[in-house]
């Protein structure tokens, strides 16, 4: 949001609905979801359990990959596509990579525990 705000006029902010925004935060960074919710520790998730812990992790990528994707169908701006494409593509590693660690946990699950 900040690099797409950058250089704005307080004209452009109000015509493209941020004077809110602006008026509480300047053009200042903000961790908040599309709908304006706050960021917040209750986001992130644990239950103790690896194979839950792991089964989560992969789910939230997979929204995460999904939300790109609808904000890629919502743009215009090259720049903007491109930084999304990235992120998409961070997303489908992050998927793989905790896909890896299930089965590597799994893997130890099933071996005889010798003490």
């Amino acid at each position: 949001m900040y690099k797409l705000t950058d250089g704005a006029s307080i004209e452009e902010l109000k015509e493209n609905g941020f004077e809110d925004f602006y008026a509480i935060r300047d053009k200042g960074i903000f961790y908040a979801d599309p709908m304006g919710n706050p960021w917040t520790a209750a986001y992130i998730q644990s239950h103790g359990d690896p194979v839950a812990d792991l089964t989560d992790d992969m789910a939230a990528e997979q929204k995460a990959r999904a939300t790109y994707e609808h904000l890629m169908d919502l743009t215009e701006d090259h720049k903007v596509w491109d930084t999304l494409v990235f992120l998409r593509q961070r997303e489908v590693v992050h998927f793989q990579r905790f896909g890896e660690a299930l089965n590597k946990v799994q893997d130890d699950m099933q071996c005889k525990k010798v003490f």
